[in-house]
């Protein structure tokens, strides 16, 4: 999904469930069901319903007069992200969500069976990147080898809590040689955090980057550019959805109306800034227009190898870090839905 500032979300809300994900940690593992050899019916049933966790999908359909041709009947859930994601999947109220690449690996050590079913990434992830190291006044970082010895804005469950490990292996520092400060990261909470000096620095993404500079750049507040590639996105389901012939079906036509909807968001900026950023999000046209500059362009790719790898990548971080139990990344991907969001865009938004 396009990266936005998700609706509706209190930071209250956000901090208990991310104390939620935490105490979840004890649950044992997950016995992943393998879905591969099941086949999706070919049609959407008449009658097949999802319930969708995809705010800016909603819009997007509706911006460019998709939504009335899903051959489904959507319930439009107001969630996003891990931690919310999770706890519907939980509840068994939610078929379907969009999130970054942490929730699903999470979600396997916490008895959770789920499935990504669609990869998104950017053409120039660097020169694109989600997020950026926000530096607080006064702190001295330039590089990020100055991490040493500072305090660090760090959530555990999220994707930030892994590009901060990832940032400190990158400049050859350990968590021992910082100082992790454990909070949620909705809303300003960051660059809130960064103004006051509760932590040295932080990952901060999207137009909190562009309002820190704004409110804190005079004082001395920057950001630095981490170098990593940081932009998976997925849809991210139930395992219990797509092992349903009813719902894998439908769950199909989403990620096809997903990527063109993806497409379609790249090629129309105004609309995009105007009926999404300004009418719904309630941000100023200036703060779209930023947002849209960052957003690069969306690449599908019909392949998951290389997007595998990198989750495993991420997967054998996290076990070292967190002493958590190790397993394989391909049993968190739905394979069978690997080239639809590609072929949906006939060829276009690709990786090599």
């Amino acid at each position: 999904m396009p990266r936005s500032l998700l609706t509706g979300v209190a930071a209250a809300l956000a901090g208990a469930l991310l104390l939620s994900s935490c105490a979840d940690n004890t649950r044992s593992t997950a016995a992943s069901r393998d879905v591969s050899a099941e086949k999706i019916p070919a049609e959407v049933a008449p009658g097949t319903s999802l319930t969708v966790g995809a705010p800016d999908l909603k819009v997007a359909l509706e911006l460019s007069g998709q939504i009335d041709k899903l051959p489904f009947k959507v319930t439009w859930a107001n969630i996003s992200g891990g931690p919310q994601c999770s706890e519907a999947f939980r509840a068994d109220a939610l078929d379907i969500c969009s999130a970054a690449e942490i929730p699903s690996i999470n979600a396997h050590w916490t008895g959770l069976d789920t499935k990504l079913v669609a990869a998104e990434l950017r053409t120039e992830p660097l020169r694109y990147p989600i997020y950026e190291l926000g530096i607080a006044p006064g702190t001295g970082i330039r590089t990020l080898a100055d991490l040493r010895g500072k305090k660090i804005a760090y959530s555990p469950g999220q994707a930030q809590g892994a590009l901060v490990l990832r940032i400190l292996a990158k400049a050859g520092l350990t968590q021992q040689d910082v100082t992790l400060v454990e909070m949620a990261s909705t809303g300003d909470v960051y660059p809130t955090a960064l103004g006051n000096h509760q932590v040295d620095a932080a990952p901060i993404a999207d137009v909190n980057v562009k309002r820190y500079l704004t409110k804190y750049g005079k004082d001395g507040g920057t950001t630095i550019r981490h170098g990593l590639r940081d932009d998976p996105a997925h849809l991210w389901a139930l395992t219990e959805s797509v092992g349903d012939a009813r719902k894998s079906a439908a769950i199909r036509e989403l990620i096809r109306f997903w990527a063109r909807a993806e497409i379609w968001v790249n090629e129309h900026p105004k609309e995009w800034i105007a009926g999404y950023y300004v009418k719904d999000q309630g941000l100023s046209r200036e703060d779209g227009e930023y947002l849209v500059e960052r957003a690069g362009r969306p690449d599908f790719p019909a392949d998951w190898t290389g997007v595998i790898k990198r989750q495993q990548q991420t997967i054998d971080l996290l076990v070292k870090e967190q002493k958590r139990e190790a397993f394989k990344a391909d049993i968190l991907f739905d394979r069978r839905y690997e080239s639809v969001a590609a072929d949906a865009i006939a060829g276009g938004g690709r990786t090599p």
